[in-house]
């Protein structure tokens, strides 16, 4: 324990302190005696304190304990960690009983294994889940800086091969170095294996069609060998050559052919003889191929787009027609097109994700699209609630326009341990669109099944949705599987039921326990004018019964593989039952709000004789509108893209007028025009740096007023999204980061935000992630990091060989300041609190410092009585100098004068006094000795006695014969001068009185 002074220059002040408390004593005449020096010495202690708070006093401890985190790198590049948790364990063997230590593993981020702990039998396992694929020793590192206790020795043992490839752990290292944070590390050697890795692919960012390019590839390699090399365009080879690598770096050349237009994504792949690792063995690069506009076409029923093809071919628009199970499951794909046409395209055949896609496409990358109608599109194709209708200018759901005849429907849903887990989930929000589409004067049942039926929803009328809902999505997974009971149970309680329209859909994926009896249930259904639909999903379920019910109930049949597709099935069950949405009967369309496509219709419109009716959005722009009036030709800006839809067909069953009309051609490929990106050529220059799991974008424009805000919006392969709002570095330059948790391919789109919309600003692009840099090549700097992270530090580098040198130092000590400034304050208060009480409270404060002194004061001792007396002839000599000044004024009575000196009797030691003449009077006993003479110690009283008085001679007198007595006659002469004794005895009776209060005062203060 110490003590220090952070500022020593302010007790300089305590040279003016003291000048002003000297000056306080001797100018105070208020106070006296005890009172006046208590005072005094509390206002000099206040002073004294507060300099001690201004020079900033502090107490110190040293601390010499140690603290010890062991961080291990557990990335897929350093193998097998058994031997860490082994090196760990000796090494804990040598530490001291009052060492902490703790372990922190770390791939992409870091996780504490165990926290600090005194005890030697913590151990050192090594179990918590990591992403091996990504090392972050910064991550690792702020973890276990974050572990330490206290201000101890704290020290970070690193286990690392020091092959970092997620952020920066120099940077960590200053931040630990400024906390006295010392890094030993123990580098750890790689492994030795055969690997050849594809390190870069290159292709031209921009190609024209039908223009001749190289695709570069870099190829590196610990070992020589010959393998083959093949290169793919969107998954379709276009190249493939044998080459020969050696160790180091390889490079390539194949040459390609920018055949059609869009945005194209490259990989390369590499299979060599004796390549121990193939997570490294691919390489991916994007390319936009610039050429003229391509519409990808959807058909519903093969054969039917033909009308649409030569259409937007006779305008040099591309097309490609596809089924909609050929549909593409990655966001790049998209991406090839301009635009994309759905044509009488039934919900239930298009997956939940690629539907995801194509709004996002839509939404963030400008892509157009168009839904023409039919019977399977619209609201009949289930679209109800799907992202495909949130992108479409109108909705499925009739909002209060017509008389829909009464519906009642139970939904027969399997619930068996077998529909566990995504089954049942999409099961149930089926049954809940289903139950949202539906209106208040409908009747709705739902029953759940395993081995017994169980009602979840009664048969009853639809008045509180809420309710039906909440009991639809309390529905569990659990038991077997009997369709049978479920179905009689359904068809019981259909019977019941007086609607205009009845329908019972059956959903299940396995096999029912019973196979019989199913005829009679299907007779009593078409009796009773009952439909039933069956939906059989998976491979696992029972297809040829559910097939056959749905045959004999006149119902539908559905085969689902993707269970993504369950809620448009189910809404399109609904929807049909209704047989209100579509409208087949002639009229002529009628131009409402066309805008720029006035010009198009200006010499009139062909009539059509039917149409799927929906519901225009708020912000849509209804085109043409029939007569009740429903939108026909309907157009809005979605996000970043515009979409279209027109409700009639486009095959010629409604639209036989309008498919031979002349301007038929012309005007869809103004219609689909109008969809296509709205941007001719991009502004800005964007480029993006993948390090790690992050990529940097860098954006440049070249615009002379550039957006205030960007924003940046990327997506991956599964239709996951994320926005940045990158950051104006400069005039024109933006920067931002994404992180990235897997490799894959992802596009992005440039939106201005600086007007509070988002704007798209420029075509999108695309970037790639090849691989992690975890299973890069090393280039075997890790260890040169290890070692310069240490000496940073101020750490060491350990060895395998003697894991005990963690604990062989000696701890620094370190310094623990502890504040007094407070402690300092409140005490000085108190003390000027008591000083004023000293000085305006009227107590009796002499009594009380004697009885506070009276403890410490000791009985004199023998030997302090010559002080004493020493004390006693000082105040002697005064009182003769007194006497001196007294008697040379004349103050007392001089004896007579006598004719001859008188001799001066001499006078016993033992007597008190001589004789004079015959009438001379003896001292009385206890009388003080004569002047010059000392009183033995039992002779001297507190009170000075009396002293006796010289008798005077009457001038008639004659002294006595034989004693010096002196006869009658003439007065005698002066006497001689005195000796010092008797003037005295004679300043004794000139000022006795003085002297006695003086003594009196010497002899209290004496005690």
């Amino acid at each position: 324990m110490g003590v220090q002074f952070s500022s020593p220059w302010f007790l300089l002040l305590l040279i003016p302190a003291g000048a002003f408390l000297y000056y306080a004593y001797k100018s105070d005449f208020r106070l006296g005696g005890f009172r006046k020096k208590l005072a005094l010495f509390l206002r000099a202690c206040v002073i004294i304190l507060l300099i001690f708070v201004l020079s900033g006093l502090h107490g110190f401890t040293i601390l010499r304990d140690k603290q010890v985190v062991y961080l291990a790198d557990r990335s897929d590049s350093m193998g097998d960690t058994a031997r860490l948790s082994e090196w760990i364990g000796k090494s804990m063997d040598a530490k001291g009983e009052k060492d902490g230590t703790a372990i922190v593993s770390t791939g992409l981020e870091g996780a504490v294994e165990r926290k600090l702990s005194l005890s030697g039998e913590a151990g050192a396992s090594l179990n918590a889940a990591l992403e091996g694929k990504f090392t972050g020793l910064e991550s690792g590192l702020q973890l276990a800086g974050n572990l330490f206790e206290g201000t101890a020795d704290s020290r970070i043992v690193l286990l690392s091969d020091g092959e970092e490839n997620v952020g920066s752990m120099a940077a960590t290292g200053r931040l630990l170095k400024d906390r006295g944070i010392a890094v030993d590390v123990l580098p750890v050697p790689q492994r030795e294996i055969r690997d050849a890795a594809v390190e870069e692919l290159r292709v031209p960012d921009k190609l024209y069609q039908a223009e001749s390019f190289y695709v570069e590839v870099m190829i590196k390699s610990t070992f020589k060998t010959a393998g083959e090399l093949r290169i793919y365009e969107d998954n379709r080879e276009i190249g493939r050559e044998v080459v020969e690598v050696s160790p180091g770096e390889n490079r390539f050349a194949v040459k390609g052919l920018a055949k059609s237009p869009g945005l194209h994504r490259y990989r390369a792949e590499i299979f060599m003889d004796g390549d121990e690792s193939s997570a490294n063995n691919a390489g991916f690069d994007f390319t936009r191929v610039d050429g003229p506009p391509k519409v990808l076409i959807v058909e519903g029923t093969p054969g039917t787009s033909g009308n649409i093809t030569a259409a937007l071919e006779s305008g040099m628009i591309g097309t490609e027609v596809i089924s909609p199970h050929m549909l593409p499951l990655e966001a790049a794909k998209y991406a090839l097109y301009d635009s994309i046409i759905f044509n009488n395209v039934s919900g239930s055949n298009v997956g939940g994700k690629q539907m995801d896609m194509i709004e996002q496409a839509v939404r963030s990358f400008g892509i157009g699209f168009m839904m023409a109608g039919g019977d399977d599109s619209f609201g009949m194709g289930g679209y109800f609630k799907t992202p495909i209708e949130k992108a479409l200018p109108v909705s499925m759901e009739l909002e209060g326009k017509r008389e829909i005849p009464s519906l009642g429907l139970i939904l027969v849903i399997d619930r068996s341990g077998s529909m566990a887990g995504n089954k049942i989930e999409l099961a149930k929000e089926s049954a809940m669109r289903t139950v949202e589409l539906m209106r208040s004067k409908d009747t709705v049942g739902v029953v759940a099944f395993d081995d017994s039926p169980w009602w979840v929803v009664p048969p009853q009328k639809l008045g509180d949705k809420e309710e039906v809902l909440n009991a639809i999505s309390s529905i569990p997974s659990a038991g077997g599987t009997n369709i049978y009971p479920a179905v009689s149970s359904a068809l019981d309680e259909m019977l019941s039921i007086k609607t205009q329209r009845r329908h019972i859909i059956l959903m299940t994926d396995g096999q029912s326990a019973v196979q019989s009896g199913y005829d009679e249930l299907t007779q009593t259904m078409v009796d009773n004018k009952i439909t039933l639909s069956s939906v059989a999903v998976g491979m696992d379920s029972d297809t040829n019964l559910l097939q056959s019910l749905a045959d004999a109930a006149k119902g539908r049949y559905y085969y689902v593989e993707d269970e993504t597709t369950l809620p448009a099935v189910f809404s399109r069950e609904a929807v049909l039952m209704a047989k209100s949405y579509i409208v087949d009967k002639p009229f002529v369309p009628a131009m409402q709000n066309a805008g720029d496509w006035a010009s198009l219709f200006d010499q009139g419109v062909p009539g059509l004789y039917g149409y799927v009716a929906t519901t225009p959005k708020a912000s849509a722009q209804t085109v043409l509108t029939s007569p009740e009036p429903d939108p026909v030709l309907a157009r809005w800006q979605y996000g970043s893209g515009r979409t279209v839809a027109w409700t009639s067909d486009l095959s010629g069953k409604w639209s036989k007028e309008w498919v031979s009309w002349p301007a038929f051609a012309n005007t869809l490929t103004e219609i689909v025009k109008w969809t296509f990106p709205q941007f001719a050529s991009s502004p800005y220059e964007v480029t993006t740096t993948a390090a790690g799991n992050q990529v940097k974008l860098q954006v440049e424009s070249d615009s002379d007023n550039p957006p205030e805000k960007l924003i940046a919006k990327v997506a991956g392969d599964e239709a996951g999204e994320q926005t940045v709002e990158l950051i104006q570095e400069a005039p024109g330059r933006y920067t931002g980061q994404v992180n990235v948790s897997k490799p894959g391919a992802f596009l992005m789109s440039l939106e201005d935000a600086s007007g509070g919309n988002s704007v798209q600003a420029a075509p999108g692009t695309g970037f790639v992630v090849p691989y992690s840099p975890e299973y890069r090549i090393s280039s075997g700097s890790g260890e040169d990091g290890l070692k310069k992270l240490a000496e940073m530090t101020g750490g060491r580098v350990l060895s395998w060989d003697k894991p005990e040198e963690v604990f062989d130092r000696e701890a620094t000590s370190r310094k623990v300041l502890h504040d007094w400034s407070y402690s300092l304050l409140v005490a000085a208060l108190l003390l000027w609190v008591a000083d004023i009480a000293v000085r305006r409270l009227a107590l009796p404060w002499a009594a009380i410092g004697a009885r506070l002194a009276a403890p410490l004061r000791r009985r004199p001792a023998p030997a302090a009585e010559t002080g004493r007396d020493a004390g006693l002839d000082r105040l002697a000599a005064r009182k003769d100098r007194a006497a001196s000044f007294y008697g040379s004024s004349g103050g007392s009575a001089k004896p007579p004068a006598a004719d001859g000196p008188v001799p001066e009797q001499p006078r016993d030691r033992g007597a008190g006094t001589g004789e004079a003449g015959g009438g001379g009077t003896a001292p009385a006993p206890g009388a003080a000795p004569a002047a010059g003479r000392k009183a033995p110690p039992e002779a001297r009283v507190p009170q000075r006695p009396k002293m006796p008085q010289r008798e005077k001679t009457p001038a008639s007198a004659k002294p006595a014969g034989g004693t010096g007595g002196r006869s009658a006659g003439p007065p005698p002469p002066p006497p001689p001068p005195k000796s010092s004794g008797g003037k005295a005895l004679e300043a004794e009776e000139q000022s006795g009185s003085a002297m006695d209060r003086l003594l009196k005062a010497k002899n209290r203060n004496s005690r």
